[in-house]
């Protein structure tokens, strides 16, 4: 169920299929773009049910505030826009046309993290969770495959509260292999089990932390691993239990050190349970530009080093 597989098949167009799929079915269901209908997979989409698709152009303060509208005439709109520039430049209408104004809009921001990896800062969305998560009446999530994604966008239809949902550009390794698998909002997902330490982790970040699980396993440590794909509402109750039970705690998350899930675990911990915690995340600098794998590598993002975290952590004790 929970091995890990090579994967061609992007996030964001499983997400394009899916509500291609459940629109055909749901009249109410329209997807809003702004110029961004090839990169959010959202071009079939258009063709397919071109009366429940708008496009604003580079408009993405329009794009929320239309969205928001539909929702409040009944409809169940999914906004399908880059996530470096819906979370930055319409940050004021998701707070107060969708959050405050508890307008049913999902906001799926698409090419998060360093999916845009050579085009720099301005391309990199880092913040998004941060700034997201802070917003009362909004929750924020980010899947970790493809069939994730499906499952997620399935849920989210019949799920009457905003929600940003943050995913990536391009494929990345299955983590599930049974689709059949119990998926719910706001429940972490235990994928190894172990009780020497417990790695957090969310998005395409899952997969290495899943193979840093293996490897510690080949030298006798048992590594716990939990899926949060839900960062909020966060699933304090697994959270807590992993603290309570394996004492040292590593998060790992494509996003700033800062106010991601390695700060909304910090939050519960500190307050509940005060556990040995290390964020692998990024740091407070301008990210380097490269391919992905350059970037998680130069950053540590990757099995090896949550490994060597992991060591390092478990020599203290």
């Amino acid at each position: 169920m929970h091995s890990i597989n090579t994967n061609t098949i992007p996030n964001r167009k499983a997400v394009g299929a899916k509500l291609i799929q459940i629109a055909k079915e749901n009249k109410d269901i329209y997807v809003l773009t702004s110029d961004s209908r090839g990169s959010t997979a959202m071009a079939e989409f258009g063709k397919v049910l071109p009366d429940q698709l708008i496009e604003v152009g580079i408009a993405e303060q329009n794009l929320i505030g239309i969205a928001s509208g539909l929702a409040k005439s009944g409809k169940k709109p999914f906004v399908s826009s880059y996530a470096c520039f819906i979370t930055m430049r319409s940050i004021e209408q998701i707070k107060v046309d969708v959050a405050y104004s508890n307008s049913n809009v999902k906001i799926i921001g698409v090419s998060g993290g360093v999916s845009y990896s050579t085009l720099g800062m301005s391309h990199h969305s880092l913040q998004d969770i941060a700034v997201t998560r802070a917003i009362p009446n909004l929750d924020v999530m980010i899947p970790a495959d493809r069939i994730e994604s499906e499952k997620m966008i399935e849920a989210l239809v019949d799920y009457d509260r905003p929600v940003y949902m943050r995913i990536g550009r391009n494929a990345v390794p299955d983590v599930y292999t049974d689709t059949n698998y119990n998926f719910e909002l706001g429940k972490a997902v235990p994928l190894r089990e172990g009780d020497d330490i417990t790695i957090i982790a969310t998005g395409e970040t899952v997969s290495h932390a899943i193979e840093a699980s293996d490897k510690l396993k080949e030298q006798g440590i048992e590594c716990r691993v939990l899926n949060i794909h839900t960062i909020k509402p966060l699933d304090e109750e697994k959270v807590l239990m992993a603290a309570e039970e394996t004492k040292n705690i590593i998060t790992m998350e494509e996003h700033s050190v800062f106010g991601g899930l390695g700060s909304a675990v910090s939050e519960l911990l500190s307050q509940h349970y005060p556990t040995k915690l290390k964020i692998l995340g990024f740091p407070d600098e301008p990210c380097i530009t490269g391919n992905k794998q350059e970037i998680f590598d130069y950053y540590g993002l990757n099995a090896d080093s949550a490994v060597k975290e992991a060591l390092q952590m478990l020599a203290t004790d």
